[in-house]
């Protein structure tokens, strides 16, 4: 029978702050497109410290700390995540693109990949761009990404909430760059 018990807190092996901003990071960065919800990015946040995200960038009305909302998600990822403010997401991803990074707008178009299909290459560098909660990814950056891709879902909604579906991206991402793959009881 397997341990089902909880781990504590010690058994958790967590790093301070700083060792985590030093640590090795994945190729792989989150541009937030005029998110608006505080709360959002805080969990954003979160998410990234998580999924080893080199950085976040919190484009044009996207709150940064410090901010109380966004503790109360982040939980201080605020402090453990390497996170800057760019005033406009376009010239982000043109700066990216010029570096060399895979831009992917997180956004519902008529020829995005469903993320499931998207192949993750090892040894390329990928930025996730999730958009504002009520008008998505601004039309000129899905324009000028790379890739679109998008998560397939049913329901009335078609919609999920911009830190969710950042974390669903991000999973698929890290599992791809970090080579896990799935259980053979799947």
């Amino acid at each position: 029978m397997t341990d089902k018990k909880k781990k504590n807190i010690l058994e958790l092996t967590r790093m301070t702050p700083e060792e985590c901003r030093a640590s090795g990071k994945l190729p792989l960065m989150v541009l937030l497109d005029n998110v608006r919800s505080l709360n959002n990015v805080g969990a954003i946040l979160r998410t990234a410290d998580a999924f080893s995200v080199q950085q976040v960038v919190m484009c044009g009305i996207t709150g940064t700390p410090p901010s109380a909302e966004i503790h109360k998600t982040a939980l201080g990822a605020e402090d453990s995540v390497v996170w800057r403010h760019a005033p406009y997401t376009i010239d982000e991803v043109r700066r990216l693109q010029k570096e060399g990074w895979h831009v992917c707008a997180l956004e519902q178009t008529h020829n995005s990949i469903p993320l499931q299909n998207f192949r993750v290459e090892p040894g390329k560098k990928y930025a996730i761009i999730p958009g504002n909660e009520v008008h998505g990814v601004e039309q000129e950056v899905v324009d000028a990404a790379d890739s679109v891709i998008e998560i397939p879902q049913e329901g009335a909604k078609h919609s999920l909430n911009v830190s969710v579906s950042t974390g669903i991206a991000l999973w698929h991402f890290f599992t791809a760059l970090r080579n896990y793959g799935l259980p053979d009881n799947v």
